[in-house]
């Protein structure tokens, strides 16, 4: 019965996975730096110290399991893109890195279902946004670099600084069981910005 349970479980998160999957055709105009104003976002968020590639899957799983406990309580609730924000340097060794990780919540969502023992622990938040700074990274996250320079460079000529963590959307990676293919993986590289000096 235990093993039916989880594999239900783990069928329904690849279910709510998939269904968070949209026309990325939408987000093609961002393959050029933007600035904009984006309001901000009720989220579900577990933090955690660590290398991605190591504790990354386990953050998402956590998120995707409390989120669809959620989503049997919220009727019509629909899943969103993953976030994280990263707001140590770059240059930090990954082991010491730190990932937000974070799905978007409806305004609606006030607590959350009863949480069985986890390595981490889920919370909910509101992120500020206001103006900020994205462009889309088509390929794999090793290979972000010239894409975040990009955008730097965008934000500093146009007479901003940044003013938040490092941002990532992630449209589209690798799915709960399969790697997928790198090179399509789509992510909405973002930063809080600010004019100079103030």
């Amino acid at each position: 019965m235990k093993k039916v349970l989880i594999l239900m479980t783990a069928l329904g998160m690849l279910v709510l996975f998939f269904g968070c999957a949209r026309d990325l055709s939408e987000y093609q105009y961002l393959k050029e730096p933007l600035i904009h104003i984006k309001p901000g976002q009720k989220m579900l968020v577990v933090e955690v110290q660590g290398d991605p590639n190591v504790v990354g899957k386990e953050a998402f799983s956590t998120l995707f399991k409390t989120f669809y406990k959620i989503k049997r309580k919220e009727k019509g609730l629909k899943g969103a893109a993953p976030r994280a924000r990263w707001p140590k340097p770059f240059d930090t060794p990954k082991d010491e890195w730190v990932g937000i990780w974070g799905l978007p919540i409806p305004e609606s969502v006030e607590s959350l279902p009863a949480q069985k023992e986890s390595v981490y622990e889920v919370k909910i938040e509101y992120w500020e946004y206001g103006e900020v700074a994205e462009i889309l990274h088509i390929g794999p996250y090793s290979e972000e670099t010239p894409t975040i320079e990009k955008l730097h460079q965008f934000i500093k000529d146009s007479g901003y600084e940044i003013v938040g963590a490092h941002e990532e959307e992630y449209l589209k990676g690798p799915g709960m069981f399969f790697k997928g293919n790198p090179n399509k993986y789509q992510t909405i590289i973002r930063y809080r910005i600010g004019f100079v000096g103030k």
